[in-house]
């Protein structure tokens, strides 16, 4: 049997397509870039027709550039940006309205109504999430209350909804699969992670009809075969992960106690809590790691809407670089006598504040600031944010105070920043050789379905080192920093104004 396997990562701002070897090899790898909408302010949507495209794009372009036909795939293992939401109709696959990003703040007010109500404890009993707007279920309860014929279609069962793997799966088959996995259920406030099933009550109390709700499977599962005309060959979809989890098994935190953290366009922490899920006391998530072979393992997760998107900011919105990899130049250029702290609280801010009204601002300027300390607040922002949502798992979960952070995504090639990291949670930071590590857990849950790839020791001991960064930082100078930082923010909270 062939040891290929074809990841597909469908991202924020981004689809690529990678294809692995049994040891870890890339043969090859394609990526496309679409455009983001912003019909209003605080709201953000995708066209999905624009990620089923570059999807299938980008896959064909990934096996043209390996040089693999179709049926050398073993599998296909799917990783998706999360709570992206979205409805078509079933008998022709249209989407009634573009797909509403996570991003996207319009919901606010659905959930402070809640909130009000008195649900939040129960909600975050059943889900282990928050009521905030991040999360797909009052995206899917406004698309059903705005679109005109919506909610009527959806009880009658014309209507399908799925976030953005249960889209792409559709597609793929041919409109023959529904499925999702636990990793993106448990993300839409609508799925029970004790019980593992779709729960009656968030049901009702979003007024969700159950008849367009996609079958849940394990990470490794049947999902479907695609489409011959697609690739030339029908190839098995045998693993599914949102981007997250799927980064956090790529990175083999398959043991409790394991930290990992994504640089995305935001970014994204888990901590591997084992077979137990732990209650937050500190408002991050209970979420769901993986579901292998019907066992469970929890993590809890912090979430940080803004990490290189940050960077993005510097480039599309204030024009002062024209590539991301500047940074780290104009950073280490920074005046050290001034103090500029940047709070990108552009669409709120997540964990550990969970402030979806906070709105962005930069505090500390001088007539001498420039580029280089903007570029340095910049990276900064992402780090301190990565310090609190540590700071929160540490005070929740007691094992984790020696953890070493694995880290990942297209933003740790910064050795500047990655410093910065290391320094300011005070604890080393490991940075893999492959930093397609998302892409790359995908790619696991298919091969070891597929029976092509070792499983979890196996796997575990396929990673391998590419550095370790390790504090420099006198302690006094990391305290004041980090109280500069929390000034800010509490600045910047809503509830400042």
């Amino acid at each position: 049997m062939s040891g290929y396997i074809l990841a597909i990562d469908q991202g924020t701002t981004s689809s690529r397509a990678v294809i692995f070897d049994d040891r870890l090899s890339i043969h090859g790898i394609a990526q496309q870039e679409f455009p983001q909408s912003f019909p209003r302010s605080g709201w953000v949507e995708h066209d999905p027709d624009d990620l089923l495209r570059t999807t299938i794009e980008t896959a064909r372009y990934a096996l043209a550039n390996a040089g693999l036909p179709a049926g050398n795939i073993a599998g296909i293992g799917i990783t998706n940006q999360r709570e992206t939401t979205l409805i078509w109709e079933r008998d022709s696959g249209r989407p009634i309205h573009p797909a509403i990003v996570w991003q996207d703040r319009r919901t606010a007010d659905i959930c402070a109504s809640l909130a009000a109500s008195g649900t939040e404890a129960m909600v975050a009993e059943r889900t282990g999430l928050l009521l905030d707007p991040y999360f797909s279920g009052t995206k899917l309860a406004w698309l059903l209350d705005h679109v005109p014929g919506a909610r009527a279609r959806a009880e009658k069962g014309e209507l399908a909804f799925g976030t953005v793997d249960s889209w792409l799966i559709w597609n793929l088959t041919g409109g023959r699969r529904h499925v999702t996995d636990p990793t993106n259920a448990c993300r839409t406030l609508l799925y029970n992670v004790h019980e593992h099933r779709w729960d009656p009550e968030m049901l009702r109390l979003l007024n969700v009809p159950e008849a367009m709700l996609p079958e849940v499977l394990d990470n490794t599962a049947d999902f479907g075969m695609t489409r011959r005309d697609l690739f030339g060959a029908e190839v098995p979809i045998l693993g599914v992960a949102g981007d997250q989890q799927a980064a956090t098994i790529g990175q083999a935190c398959f043991a409790p106690g394991m930290l990992k953290s994504t640089y995305g366009t935001g970014c994204f922490a888990l901590l591997n809590t084992g077979a137990v899920p732990v209650r937050s006391r500190n408002r991050l998530l209970t979420t769901i790691a993986y579901r292998l072979d019907g066992e469970t393992h929890y993590a809890l997760e912090g979430a940080i809407f803004v990490a290189g998107a940050a960077v993005q900011w510097l480039r599309d919105a204030l024009g002062i670089i024209a590539r991301a990899e500047e940074t780290a130049t104009l950073a280490a250029d920074a005046d050290p006598a001034q103090s500029v702290y940047l709070v990108p609280a552009f669409t709120g801010l997540g964990a550990p504040h969970w402030d979806a009204d906070a709105r962005g601002a930069l505090f500390g300027l001088t007539r001498a600031t420039g580029p280089s300390e903007l570029a340095r607040a910049a990276l900064e922002s992402v780090c301190f944010q990565t310090v609190d949502l540590i700071e929160a798992m540490r005070a929740d979960w007691s094992s984790s105070d020696d953890t070493i952070l694995r880290v990942d995504g297209r933003m740790v090639a910064n050795d500047w920043m990655m410093q910065r990291l290391t320094d300011f949670i005070g604890a080393p930071v490991d940075r893999p050789t492959v930093l397609e590590t998302t892409a790359l857990g995908a790619a696991w849950l298919a091969g070891y379905r597929a029976g092509v790839w070792p499983g979890q020791e196996g796997f575990r001991e396929l990673w391998r080192l590419d550095r370790r960064f390790e504090p420099k930082m006198p302690d006094s100078e990391r305290r004041t920093r980090l109280a500069g930082w929390r000034n800010a923010v509490s600045r910047t909270l809503s509830s400042a104004s």
